[in-house]
């Protein structure tokens, strides 16, 4: 079986090229997935809208209807770093919804992936950090009121904590947030996760590797996860223009295939998504991106 993919063409919301945030890393990470023979028709699902309902579990019903609707106010737009018109709408509700269908997918087959997802800076009242929603609460808390899953483990490496994620499960005991991250970074207020463990700038492939396994047998010691959210943000990486810490590319290599070889030779599913990335070079960008997938491949059946 194919490592199964989550993807829609609307991730990439039309954004101009000097944006800060890189939107056409989406389409070009899908071609850098078809020149790897990882975006087959057997591999690939559709991403739907995640409905208001589902949105709602996360985030309060007001700013879901002001994202739906395209009113949300503009200080709250400047908080996102972009203003939330009908396609940065959209995107956001697939974006949701495809980490749902991934995690979905993941509980069924073990592993699986959403092109896009991580947006972990959204917190229940509003967004932030470019975040609009947050997936992985949305797609967590989905699971645990279907039924599916009863302890969800949040492991967020993405440079910047997961404030967002913290915020909205912070009172959800069936949940635990893990984030490691820089310490120097946004967000400057950080709400603290259940496990948060902040780097010096600098740091690099050895020490950075070092601290996440010595890190890892302690979460699995807490509970028998159902499943595993995995954000795999790249913005660690040396070459990220937002991020001060210095990854290569074997680094994010290594780190990847030491989370999901941990839960996965445990029997736990892994349910990963790209978090960010915001290196000016958008090809090397969505390269980078590749790594989770290429990993991920390798552990699906």
């Amino acid at each position: 079986m194919p490592l199964q993919i989550v993807h829609h063409p609307d991730y990439d919301a039309g954004f101009a090229v000097n944006h800060r945030f890189p939107m056409s890393k989406y389409p070009l990470l899908m071609e850098a997935l078809r020149t790897r023979g990882l975006a087959g028709p057997e591999a690939l699902s559709t991403a739907e809208p995640a409905p208001a309902s589902w949105l709602e579990l996360a985030h309060a019903a007001d700013y879901v209807d002001q994202v739906i609707n395209c009113r949300v106010p503009e200080k709250i737009e400047r908080e996102i770093g972009f203003p939330i018109g009908p396609r940065v709408s959209l995107r956001a509700q697939l974006a949701t919804g495809g980490t749902v269908l991934a995690a979905r997918l993941a509980l069924r087959h073990g592993i699986a992936c959403n092109t896009a997802g991580g947006s972990h800076h959204a917190r229940r009242a509003q967004g932030a950090g470019f975040c609009t929603f947050n997936d992985v609460a949305v797609a967590a808390l989905v699971l645990l009121a279907e039924g599916a899953a009863r302890n969800i483990l949040v492991v967020d490496l993405d440079v910047h904590q997961g404030d967002g994620t913290a915020d909205i499960l912070a009172d959800d005991p069936r949940v635990f947030t893990f984030s490691m991250h820089g310490d120097r970074n946004y967000p400057v207020r950080k709400i603290a996760s259940g496990l948060d463990v902040a780097l010096p700038d600098g740091t690099g492939d050895a020490a950075y590797l070092e601290r996440l396994a010595a890190i890892l047998p302690e979460l699995s010691a807490q509970a028998h996860w159902d499943i595993v959210f995995y954000n795999a943000g790249v913005d660690v990486h040396a070459d990220d223009r937002l991020g001060r810490l210095s990854l290569s590319d074997d680094g994010l290599r290594a780190r990847d295939d030491m989370v999901i070889s941990h839960f996965r030779a445990r029997g736990v599913p892994v349910c990963g998504v790209i978090g960010g990335g915001y290196s000016t070079d958008v090809p090397a960008l969505a390269a980078r991106h590749a790594i989770l997938f290429e990993v991920a491949a390798g552990h699906a059946r």
